[in-house]
């Protein structure tokens, strides 16, 4: 039988314990106790806000992550927040000062009013000791979150909603949890200057020792290496195009690569790689890696034309990359909340260190309706940009582009293009656009019986046949430029270029 304490902490004397009912149970089963009183402790309450009282500098110990509702007595937590609120007003909070506010306020009057600051007083504890009260009290409250969580999660279970499936709940469940867990975080605070510097420092020796030397990971390009650094951790790139550019076909690359070299090298370098899908289907996309890698058009795979001998290819092929970190998602319609939960479980059970989103006009908003889609994708933006920091990998985000930018002649896109789509310019740390001026031309063809200007457009056509453009608008921490790789389109597949081609339509 557990005891109860009084509203205040004091312990019932001797004798007077709340009567606990317990009724046997069928079966023979022990018996269990009908009720129990949540996780608290009033005494370590009363001596915190005693030890603060005695000395305003113990707030500072605790305002970070302590806050009035993680009290389980409420006066206890308006107790703080009026200290709360004058030492942030930069007074002293004493028994004088708080005076006022408890003779104003009924429900402190009700527990003693200044009797009860006084008791308060008297409970002091040494602001040494102030940060592992504060603790103590935090702890507490977040069991008492995690009793209501449980309570919340059982409730949904047994509702009978049909619209609302198992794997749903758990994942709300999941985002509770981790909310609930990082809610007291305060690694984010200041840190000396000595550490950032050392940690640039340790950032520049890994490249050094890197035989790519580069910072971040591979993207298998070597252009495009060179020009990014490499793909950072916690950084946001947007990759967007018009429809047909190659937009998934070169995240796939880029992705499919990291997850090769990380294999390769047995995780020194690389990427474990999580894809999500939201378009294409995982077999599709699979398809596609097979297809670049064996250099069969997965047109002919899809329709069976395969030789006997491209077949045995295809399955050897296969084989060799079951090994491969490379994680698909094919879910559609996710939320950004939905895709956090996964990427967190991702990173915890296989060390995911690269996220690619294909694509973000693709993902739910998070159901208000008040908000337009502008809206929606700028929270998405955010969202991913967040997830970026807190997991501390690149995040590849693919997005579409209006038809806005086939106006121009030439149709290259520009950061203006993404103006629609609210904040991807600026929660991004790298904007890069897919430009093929080949598609275009090859949809200009003139007319066969005016040779000469089937001549030049032929010229002209050859010029970029083959090539593409990977026009990077903004990056915060390098330069801007065109790269033009090499782009086979009946395999879906990027590759280096030996040469400089000009690669502008005309």
């Amino acid at each position: 039988m557990e005891n109860i304490s009084d509203e205040h902490g004091s312990p019932p004397p001797p004798g007077d314990e709340p009567h606990t009912y317990s009724d046997p149970v069928p079966g023979g089963l022990p018996e269990r106790d009908a009720f129990r009183a949540p996780p608290r402790n009033y005494e370590a309450e009363k001596s915190l806000i005693g030890a603060i009282l005695a000395n305003n500098r113990a707030h500072e110990r605790v305002a970070e992550f302590l806050r009035p509702e993680h009290f389980a007595d409420p006066v206890n937590g308006m107790v703080f927040e009026a200290i709360t609120l004058l030492v942030e007003r930069s007074l002293i909070a004493d028994l004088v000062t708080l005076r006022n506010y408890f003779e104003s306020n009924q429900q402190l009057a009700d527990v003693g009013g200044i009797r009860y600051l006084t008791e308060l007083a008297d409970a002091a504890v040494t602001i040494i000791n102030a940060t592992e009260y504060g603790r103590i009290i935090y702890d507490l409250h977040l069991k008492r979150e995690l009793i209501d969580l449980g309570e919340e999660v059982v409730n949904s279970a047994f509702d009978s909603n049909v619209g609302e499936t198992a794997n749903s709940q758990i994942e709300a469940a999941e985002q509770r949890l981790y909310d609930l867990a990082t809610s007291g975080e305060t690694e984010g605070g200041f840190k000396p200057f000595k550490d950032s510097v050392l940690g640039a420092l340790n950032a520049a020796e890994a490249a050094h020792k890197r035989t790519t030397g580069l910072a971040g990971c591979t993207t298998g390009l070597r252009d495009l290496d060179k020009m990014l650094g490499g793909l950072h951790s916690s950084d946001l790139l947007i990759l967007a195009g018009r429809p047909s550019m190659g937009k998934t076909a070169l995240a796939t690359n880029i992705a499919y690569n990291a997850a090769y070299s990380h294999a390769r090298t047995n995780g020194e370098e690389g990427a474990v790689v999580g894809f999500f899908s939201l378009e294409m289907s995982a077999e599709q996309l699979a398809a596609r890696i097979i297809s670049q890698e064996v250099q069969i058009s997965s047109d002919r795979m899809r329709k069976g034309e395969l030789s006997n001998d491209e077949f045995t290819r295809l399955v050897s092929a296969s084989q060799a990359l079951y090994q491969l970190p490379f994680f698909i998602d094919d879910t559609p319609a996710l939320t950004v909340s939905a895709l956090r939960t996964r990427a967190r479980r991702l990173k915890r059970q296989h060390g995911l260190s690269m996220i690619v989103v294909d694509y973000l006009q693709l993902i739910s908003g998070a159901g208000n309706k008040n908000e337009n889609r502008v809206q929606e994708l700028s929270e998405i933006t955010r969202g991913l940009k967040t997830l970026a920091k807190e997991l501390n990998l690149p995040v590849i985000a693919l997005s579409q582009l209006s038809r806005a930018v086939e106006q121009r002649e030439p149709p290259r896109p520009q950061l203006s293009d993404l103006r629609e789509s609210g904040s991807i310019e600026q929660d991004a740390d790298v904007v890069m656009f897919i430009y093929r001026a080949e598609y275009y031309l090859e949809r200009k063809r003139p007319d066969a019986d005016d040779v000469e200007k089937a001549a030049k457009w032929e010229e002209r056509l050859d010029r970029v046949r083959n090539l593409a453009d990977v026009i990077i608008a903004k990056q915060r921490h390098g330069p801007v430029g065109d790269i033009t790789l090499q782009f086979t389109g009946q395999f879906t597949r990027f590759g280096d270029l030996d040469t400089t081609h000009g690669g502008d339509y005309e």
